[in-house]
């Protein structure tokens, strides 16, 4: 009986944080080129921002002074955005080559495709705004 107490509990355990991980959705970047080679990343979108806190400062700190004045721009930008759940901003069409940038279902999608490579990307807002305002509170400028 104690083992199925604790198995349930750890069952439970892991249920919850499966739950919490993945509430955000998931971050996916897929690249797929006509050679055989093929790159695939889906990564959980609540680890991301909570990544920020191992990279090293130095790194960072250099990261912020490029992107520093542009984090206010991107906050705001992530928060319009999901007022959009279904929006096509960019589709280019040259030749073989298209592009589409779009957003669906909480998530900015980017598409481009080339002759001999397809490149996939979903990035979920909510996870666009937590970086921009985790790296705004580290911003020496904050």
């Amino acid at each position: 009986m104690l083992l199925a107490k604790v198995a349930l509990g750890l069952c439970g355990t892991v249920a919850v944080a499966g739950v919490y991980t993945f509430r955000e959705g998931v971050m996916r970047v897929d690249e797929d080129r006509n050679d055989g080679r093929h790159v695939h990343v889906w990564v959980p979108a609540a680890i991301v921002p909570m990544a920020l806190h191992v990279v090293p400062s130095r790194h960072l700190e250099r990261a912020l002074e490029h992107a520093g004045p542009w984090l206010p721009t991107l906050r705001a930008l992530t928060k319009e955005l999901k007022k959009f759940p279904e929006a096509e901003f960019v589709e280019v069409q040259d030749g073989h080559q298209h592009v589409r940038i779009r957003t669906h279902q909480g998530k900015l999608l980017i598409d481009a495709t080339e002759p001999g490579e397809t490149v996939h990307v979903a990035c979920p807002l909510v996870m666009m705004e937590d970086i921009a305002r985790e790296l705004e509170a580290r911003s020496p400028a904050a």
